[in-house]
């Protein structure tokens, strides 16, 4: 009969880290990749950019798509970042559910209102 004698290193944790850190750079990537279409778009509008220059260029569907996966990732890349900051610098367990909450239902209206501004125009 085995016996087991000191007690095993019982190693828990979240182990998140590597995954945000990573989705943190994608989402960052792809925001950046946008930001740079959307300004090759507008550089190379003829004439003054009124409203109807800058619905133009979000009226074709494969911008709206780009919009809204961007909008998606610009709610996951904040979630990821608030969530951390509430983690380390707001001890209190009530206070770091309470931000985090707040957080969740900020990110989802702005969501709400980026993609009806969106599908509106």
């Amino acid at each position: 009969m085995a016996v087991n004698y000191g007690s095993k290193r019982v190693v828990v944790g979240a182990h998140y880290g590597l995954r945000d850190w990573l989705s943190q750079r994608i989402t960052g990537a792809l925001m950046a990749l946008f930001t740079v279409i959307l300004l090759a778009q507008v550089v190379f509008t003829k004439g003054p950019i009124g409203y109807d220059a800058w619905a133009g260029i979000f009226a074709s569907q494969w911008m709206k798509v780009l919009t809204f996966s961007v909008i998606v990732s610009l709610l996951y890349h904040v979630w990821v970042g608030m969530r951390d900051i509430w983690m380390d610098y707001v001890h209190s367990v009530a206070l770091r559910l309470v931000a985090q909450v707040f957080t969740i239902v900020w990110l989802v209206a702005c969501a709400g209102w980026a993609i009806q501004s969106l599908w509106r125009l």
